[in-house]
């Protein structure tokens, strides 16, 4: 199997990752947003569209 970072062999220590580097690479994209699971379920919708439409951002403040 090879690293999904940069297709590397993968290191059984850092599985499915080739090194510690690629694995924070990894949760970094996911901490930050750029990977995203799609949902249908109305409420994830509802929520997503109330968060963008409220224009009340905590870190604003």
């Amino acid at each position: 199997m090879t690293c999904p970072i940069c297709a590397k062999d993968s290191d059984p220590k850092y599985h499915p990752f080739c090194s510690r580097r690629c694995a924070d690479v990894d949760l970094g994209r996911w901490l930050n947003g750029r990977y995203a699971i799609p949902s249908q379920d109305p409420e994830d919708i509802e929520a997503a569209a109330g968060a963008v439409g409220d224009g009340d951002d905590e870190r604003l403040h």
